[in-house]
C-alpha cells in the first residue's frame, strides 16, 4: 500500500536547509517518492504550529522508511540537523 512521507518544520537557518533541501528532493525521488504539498497555505487546528509543512508520497511504508536511512537522504539531514525543529512520519495509507 501506498504511504504519506509527512514533516511538519520550523527552519531555524535557511540556508542550511536550503542546501537540506536541495539534496533531499533527489533522495526521495530516488526511492519513488513524489511531493504532494511542499511549504503551502495551511490551516493549524490543533497541537504545535510549525510554519513549513510537506507531504511526499511513496510506493510502500517500506520505500520510505529506506529513504530516509539511505546515505543520500542522511547526508541531506546532516544540513537539516541544527538548522530546523521537525516532526517527520510515514504513515501508510488506505488505497
Amino acid at each position: 500500500m501506498p504511504a504519506l512521507w509527512i514533516a511538519h518544520v520550523t527552519v531555524t537557518d535557511a540556508d542550511a536547509y536550503g542546501k537540506y533541501a536541495e539534496l533531499a528532493g533527489p533522495a526521495i525521488a530516488a526511492h519513488g517518492g513524489e511531493f504532494i504539498a511542499r511549504g503551502g497555505r495551511f490551516v493549524q487546528l490543533e497541537g504545535k504550529e510549525r510554519p513549513r509543512n510537506v507531504v511526499a508520497k511513496f510506493p510502500s511504508i517500506e520505500a520510505a522508511v529506506d529513504c530516509y536511512h539511505s546515505p543520500e537522504y542522511q547526508e541531506a539531514l546532516n544540513h537539516a540537523r541544527g538548522a530546523s525543529e521537525r516532526e517527520l512520519m510515514v504513515v501508510e495509507t488506505s488505497e
